[in-house]
């Protein structure tokens, strides 16, 4: 889109490291990022910097040199010790920071010594991006464990344009007040150029903060993205939703490999209805809820036990952590006891698999499971809503949402919406889902494929740098339309008096 070379700086590289007790290799990572942002740097090209998942740099520097060589986009790892790892990532990043932007304070942990690592490892990311980039690039830092990056990029005299995407919740001033080290977040925060949010909720979020504390700053509402000036330089925060490429979620669930996984689940799932559920390890996905609102489900209308299953695919991670491991031990005592409870001979309620798919694996669930019951307690976005729908080409499938996913900002008019804390209402959904009229599936699924066609991946990173490069999402939009990819569809007005800001620059003609 701008003609620059695209450097992604993020806490993890798309690939992660793995052996077999003798030889390490290189396999693709999973995770909502890399699914957004590989189709596009194999396309274009670029450069990607982040933890390869191990600390020793004589080790993955030949796997790293390999990979370049064998692909579009190069990668470069930043190599942290297991320390810095304890503290940085699994300490303060994921034991405060995630826990207080998804509203659980009552797990957070604040620990200085955390804190002091997390600042030390953005010091050291900013130190690696700045010794890789050229002028010309653009850089693109991602997520909540990278917030300081830009404010060390400065220090080190890097001047040239920086975006950051927050692919979580961002907190209303008062909850992320409890911060000790929040002055020094929002520091950091704000020497970024373009900051980018998933909803419109947490651009305001972040703008009530911002008019908090820079109280003497004008801010200059627009169709999609709030701008102010500090130090003489032009911040953009906008609110623009990740999505996916659709084009390759619908063509792969079409192929034969694909249709060989879905014959393997009709042969082992003899039930009348699929419900699935997939989801990383996490407290805020909101497992066992589901769990219990199934279980409500087979309490409430006998007449569906035997008839139905629910397969809960739970991808493992932070399992260093305890709330984590904790977690699984719950999920383990939920399934054995629901299953304990209405399973019989040739019936097994609940599926649960604590393990990784591959693709065709997960494009067969997708399209043998009827319903997508995707109940989180809070989250950013949630792409397998996304995922799931681009896969449902034959527009049978049902999707129930959590209203409370970044997601239902998009497609709460043809999901069913849900509160997942209310079992019963949960429940009642769900069986809702089951009887509902094959036309209105066709015409709730046919609008959620529409929309998230229109808003893929490609239009998001078209919204993110149009933002910095000052060009209203308005034009990229007719830039679009030009192309037949549909129409703009702009969120909510954050003013009634909205103002465009146009700077004198062309409207980008390639993607990047």
């Amino acid at each position: 889109m701008l003609g620059k070379r695209l450097v992604v700086v993020s806490n993890r590289l798309p690939v992660a490291v793995v052996s077999d007790g003798q030889t390490k290799t290189l396999k693709p990572s999973s995770g909502g990022l890399v699914t957004a942002l590989n189709p596009i740097l194999e396309s274009e090209g670029g450069l990607w910097i982040g933890w390869p998942g191990m600390g020793e740099d004589e080790e993955i520097r030949p796997l790293a040199e390999q990979y370049n060589r064998d692909h579009t986009y190069k990668i470069h790892p930043i190599p942290l010790t297991e320390a810095q790892v304890d503290r940085f990532y699994l300490g303060f990043s994921n034991q405060t920071i995630w826990p207080l932007f998804h509203d659980f304070l009552g797990t957070t942990h604040f620990d200085v010594g955390q804190w002091e690592e997390y600042d030390k490892v953005n010091r050291i990311y900013a130190e690696h991006v700045a010794e890789e980039v050229s002028p010309g690039d653009f850089i693109w830092v991602h997520d909540y464990q990278l917030m300081r990056v830009a404010y060390h990029l400065r220090k080190l005299g890097v001047e040239q344009p920086i975006a950051y995407f927050h692919h979580i919740p961002f907190p209303a001033p008062d909850l992320y007040r409890r911060l000790p080290w929040a002055q020094q977040i929002f520091n950091g925060m704000i020497q970024y150029d373009s900051i980018g949010f998933q909803t419109l909720r947490d651009r305001r979020n972040f703008v009530s903060l911002a008019r908090e504390r820079l109280r003497k700053t004008n801010f200059r509402i627009q169709r999609r993205h709030t701008t102010f000036t500090i130090n003489n330089r032009e911040v953009h925060v906008g609110n623009y939703p990740i999505s996916i490429d659709f084009d390759e979620f619908d063509k792969g669930a079409r192929s034969n490999a694909v249709k060989m996984e879905m014959e393997v689940i009709r042969q082992a799932y003899q039930v009348d209805h699929l419900v699935l559920g997939l989801d990383r390890l996490d407290y805020t996905k909101g497992i066992p809820q589901r769990f219990l609102a199934f279980e409500r489900l087979l309490e409430k209308f006998p007449d569906l036990q035997g008839k139905i299953s629910l397969i809960q695919v739970v991808v493992p991670s932070r399992t260093q952590v305890k709330t984590y491991s904790d977690l699984k031990e719950q999920l383990d005592q939920l399934t054995g006891r629901i299953n304990g409870r209405f399973g019989r001979h040739g019936y097994v309620p609940i599926h649960y698999f604590f393990k990784h798919l591959n693709r065709s694996q997960l494009l067969a669930l997708y399209r043998s499971c009827e319903i997508a019951l995707i109940t989180p307690l809070r989250d950013g976005m949630n792409l397998v809503a996304k995922e799931y729908a681009a896969a449902s080409g034959d527009h049978k499938n049902v999707l129930v949402l959590s209203m409370f996913t970044g997601s239902a900002d998009q497609l709460g008019k043809s999901a069913m919406l849900v509160n997942p804390y209310d079992l019963e209402g949960t429940a009642n959904t769900l069986h809702r889902a089951l009887h509902m009229d094959p036309r209105e599936r066709r015409r709730r699924m046919r609008a959620l494929r529409s929309q998230i066609r229109r808003n893929d991946v490609h239009r998001w990173v078209k919204w993110v740098m149009g933002a910095l490069t000052g060009v209203d999402a308005r034009d990229i939009a007719s830039e679009l339309e030009g192309k037949g990819e549909g129409s703009y569809e702009p969120d909510p007005e954050l003013s009634p008096h909205v103002e465009s800001t146009r700077r004198a620059r062309e409207v980008p003609k390639k993607l990047l």
